[in-house]
């Protein structure tokens, strides 16, 4: 993964949760491949399309750490397929997430959801290429948590 500027594999398996658990979040060669499609084909294009930093707060999660964190039993992150991200300034917020769903459909990018979700303390995107099942239906939800 380091062909892309702005990713490196470290931050996509990084964890609190499992460091404070003592979980081993390593992904298999697949999980780093699936990885690989998803910054090749999201995250890096939108980042330069963007031109400001973008924040990955969950990326790949083992089945244990998915499951310690309260995460979907279908969850895309245990596939590496999907990553949280989020925006360095939270006034920014709403315009990146604006400007993301709009480059996701003007650029016609293959996905499976992008999910505006909050909590009362926080805010961030998921944004998936491939669900567990490996299909992309182009989804736009929201979500308070």
């Amino acid at each position: 993964m380091s062909k892309y500027a702005n990713f490196t594999l470290a931050e996509f398996i990084k964890s609190d949760t499992a460091a404070q658990k003592g979980i081993d979040n390593a992904p298999d060669f697949d999980e780093v491949a699936h990885l690989d499609e998803l910054i090749g084909t999201i995250l890096q294009p939108l980042r330069e399309a963007w031109g400001k930093p973008l924040i990955i707060s969950s990326g790949y999660r083992c089945k244990e750490l998915n499951k310690a964190v309260g995460g979907a039993e279908t969850s895309a992150h245990q596939y590496g397929y999907a990553a949280d991200v989020q925006v360095t300034r939270s006034k920014d917020f709403d315009a990146f997430i604006a400007f993301a769903e709009d480059w996701l459909k003007t650029n016609d990018v293959p996905f499976d959801q992008s999910i505006r979700e909050s909590s009362k303390t926080a805010y961030w995107w998921h944004i998936g290429l491939r669900n567990s099942k490996g299909l992309q239906r182009r989804q736009f939800k929201a979500i308070n948590v």
